[in-house]
């Protein structure tokens, strides 16, 4: 689960790494009082789930109340494209209102798993204000990186190691080694599976700040954190993901034209993989998993067709709790409800897959049975490519 900034600096805060003064603001109104508060030079931030604010116009500074006003009257309702939000872009909705600081220099910090390790990595870079990918495509020399053992985050001399590391001058390595280990700290409690200050500052006069601040949660953690649980803003996300969300399904939106319906999620991925060999694009990642019941299977192929750009729709299940019977139930139930216009390929193996497919054939409906996956991705291919939709 993605926060704001806002959200994340506020957590941040309450494990001791330094912040600069700011409050979130709704309305112009609540803005210019923030900025009159805060002195009048403040930083406009437009607050959505995504990177490249600034490049897009989400970023700017205002030397005044008024002109703090005039920023926010523009922002508030606007639509910011980034390189994050793709062409869609985001509305932006609140704003961080936020003091201004003497900065001297940029760095980076961050935390995210090291899979191959089972560890999480602290990383820290001289490179700041940058995009990490970047910094790591062309300097990777600049990235300094300490592994952090479980129960023990990140110690004070890992932190000296990485303060010194990134040049940190010796009046400021105290604080920047404090914030350092407070981060990792607050990554640990929270069970996040990322954090990142990206540009963490040092001031003309050896102060230290998280001038930005992002934080992804573990969903799976979240029944241990209510108070986390209610920072989720189901404006930043996807309509149909909150949907699946709701029927406990794990359902992602991408940008192709074949939808997936799969148990499993090494399937899902076998199954993306595959439809993009036979030269396909799937719309979307849609795990029902193994103890999906009919009511799900309803619920999870409605998802699947709302999405207007699917043209064609790949059933992909292996039945072993989830019996093949029990799918084909739910899947030709929808199918007449809703009344789907789109051809449905379905390849089904495993438990009752000879009662499953006499459902399927039986209902009279748009569906095409397929003998293994290659063949269904081919066939979904041809029907997408030249049907789709009536």
């Amino acid at each position: 689960m993605k926060i704001h900034e806002y959200q994340a600096k506020a957590i941040l805060a309450r494990y001791g790494v330094p912040v600069p003064r700011g409050e979130v603001a709704y309305t112009v109104e609540e803005a210019e009082a923030a900025a009159r508060k805060l002195g009048g030079s403040v930083v406009v931030k437009a607050q959505i789930h995504a990177g490249g604010r600034g490049k897009g116009g989400g970023v700017k500074v205002a030397q005044d109340a008024e002109e703090a006003a005039a920023i926010s009257k523009k922002m508030l309702g606007m639509k910011l494209v980034t390189h994050q939000t793709g062409p869609d872009g985001r509305i932006v909705q609140r704003l961080l209102i936020e003091e201004t600081l003497p900065i001297e220099r940029e760095l980076y910090l961050g935390i995210v798993l090291d899979r191959t390790q089972g560890k999480a990595v602290f990383m820290a870079s001289s490179a700041g204000g940058m995009e990490i990918e970047q910094v790591a495509a062309a300097t990777p020399h600049l990235i300094l990186r300490e592994t952090m053992e479980p129960g023990f985050a990140l110690q004070p001399f890992q932190a000296r190691t990485l303060a010194f590391g990134m040049g940190v001058p010796a009046a400021s390595v105290r604080g920047a080694s404090d914030a350092m280990m407070a981060l990792a700290k607050a990554y640990d409690d929270i069970d996040a599976s990322l954090a990142e200050i990206n540009p963490f500052i040092l001031t003309k006069d050896g102060k230290v700040y998280a001038l930005d601040a992002k934080i992804n949660l573990d969903d799976n953690a979240l029944y241990r954190h209510k108070d986390l649980l209610e920072l989720r803003d189901l404006n930043e996300e996807d309509p149909l993901e909150v949907e699946a969300s709701r029927h406990g399904l794990n359902y992602i939106k991408l940008d192709g034209t074949i939808g997936c319906m799969v148990n499993g999620a090494g399937l899902a991925m076998a199954t993306m993989d595959i439809v993009k060999y036979a030269g396909g694009s799937p719309a979307n990642f849609l795990d029902v998993g193994g103890g999906a019941n009919a009511d799900q299977i309803r619920n999870a192929f409605r998802i699947l067709i709302s999405d207007k750009s699917v043209h064609a729709v790949f059933i992909n299940i292996f039945g072993g709790i989830l019996r093949c019977d029990v799918l084909a139930t739910g899947v030709v139930d929808a199918a007449r409800e809703l009344h789907v216009d789109v051809p449905i390929v379905v390849r089904m193996e495993g438990t009752n897959v000879e009662k499953g497919r006499e459902i399927i054939t039986a209902s009279g409906l748009n569906f095409t049975i397929a003998e293994g996956m290659r063949d269904g991705a081919e066939k979904v291919v041809a029907l997408a490519n030249g049907k789709g939709r009536s």
